[in-house]
């Protein structure tokens, strides 16, 4: 993918997730991992009417966040892994400004257990 095309592709994917439902939704999709959801459980977790979820569940599936697959009556969702990297990766691509070892420990920074924690904290919930 060409840099104008990247960029392009990328403030599809970003503005997607620039709504706090869409972006709700994919940490969602995101922490209940490759299995995903049904879109009914979906919206009954956040809250939303199911016809409302259907399209932030369609906006995000376009911008490359989510994938969707059919099953009898019920839509599954899950979140697409290689686009959320796609955006991760473009928004780091230029970060390090030619020294590595500016960025090298971001990862090493990110504790999940612990990251869950801080945010359960932060939000009012006991963790």
């Amino acid at each position: 993918m060409d840099d104008l095309n990247a960029q392009v592709w990328a403030v599809d994917a970003l503005g997607a997730l620039a709504h706090e439902t869409r972006l709700a939704v994919f940490r969602l999709l995101v922490k209940a991992g490759p299995d995903g959801m049904i879109a009914g459980a979906i919206a009954e977790k956040q809250g939303v009417p199911p016809s409302t979820m259907s399209h932030h569940l369609a906006t995000l599936e376009r911008a490359g966040l989510v994938q969707s697959e059919r099953e009898s009556r019920l839509i599954h969702y899950r979140a697409d892994y290689p686009g959320m990297r796609r955006v991760l990766m473009f928004l780091m691509q230029d970060c390090c400004q030619g020294a590595p070892e500016m960025c090298g420990d971001l990862v090493a920074e990110l504790d999940c257990k612990e990251f869950g924690k801080a945010q359960g904290a932060s939000s009012g919930a006991s963790a």
